[in-house]
């Protein structure tokens, strides 16, 4: 079967399994095996755009198990160029509040034993990650968020934990002083998968909690985590339905040329 093109991609994360309301559900073959769910394409704004729930459509791979290879190159051979990805995070500082917004702009990777390259020989390939994220989109995204008075924050540092567990105080307090902003367990190799294959990436990082080292709060609980992302889910919807047809149709950014000079 010949499959359809799409431009934009939407990675959908935990409490959010549904973006498009009449689209068409393809199976996507990839040479790293099977995406995390069949692909929904359908139409946003003008611009075609492809849905893939990245813990599967009944929540059944947990962060360490998702196959982020196959889920960006299913994205990939449907024509994608640029990708959004919402998740559920926690909060690391005061500042940053459950319900607000932040655009990340850096991450840290925690993570261990995930496959996270394409490029694993013979040419020798290092593709830079000093700025993970797509500016264009990342400006983008800030903007629309604003005029729909989402509480938002225009950059932040994510950290990204293997997971399933969450962290415990003294990790989380580490995290916190080093003035990171954001923690996840998805976040990281997606983005920078991403980029490997020239593919513009914008996170967008809902909070539904504060992390286990805040002072005064109780530690996190997944009920809390989908609770506040299911309240919060009508602002994730809106921003992108405010985002998609607002990004520029041509690509100048330094994701769309990252592999210039990157191969030995």
């Amino acid at each position: 079967m010949t499959l359809p093109k799409a431009e934009i991609g939407v990675f959908g994360g935990s409490g959010f399994y549904s973006l498009l309301d009449d689209v068409s559900e393809y199976k996507v073959d990839t040479p790293y095996g099977a995406p995390s769910s069949t692909v929904m394409i359908g139409e946003i704004g003008g611009r075609s755009v492809a849905f893939l729930p990245r813990h599967g459509k009944d929540h059944s791979l947990p962060p360490h198990m998702i196959n982020y290879r196959a889920n960006v190159w299913a994205m990939k051979s449907l024509g994608v160029s640029r990708i959004i990805g919402p998740n559920a995070c926690g909060s690391l500082q005061p500042g940053v509040v459950p319900g607000d917004f932040v655009i990340c702009d850096q991450f840290v990777d925690r993570t261990w034993g995930r496959k996270d390259t394409f490029y694993d020989g013979p040419t020798t390939t290092h593709v830079s990650s000093a700025d993970p994220y797509c500016p264009v989109m990342r400006e983008t995204a800030v903007a629309k968020a604003r005029e729909l008075g989402i509480n938002v924050h225009p950059s932040g540092t994510v950290v990204v934990i293997q997971g399933p567990r969450f962290s415990t105080r003294a990790e989380s307090k580490w995290f916190a002083s080093q003035g990171w902003e954001v923690i996840n367990m998805t976040q990281y190799p997606e983005c920078y998968l991403a980029r490997e294959l020239e593919i513009c990436y914008c996170n967008i990082s809902l909070i539904t909690d504060h992390d286990a080292g805040a002072e005064g709060v109780e530690p996190v609980s997944n009920e809390e985590v989908v609770r506040v992302f299911n309240e919060n889910n009508s602002k994730v919807k809106d921003l992108l339905f405010a985002m998609i047809p607002a990004l520029p149709q041509e690509r100048a950014c330094v994701c769309s040329h990252a592999l210039e000079g990157a191969a030995f």
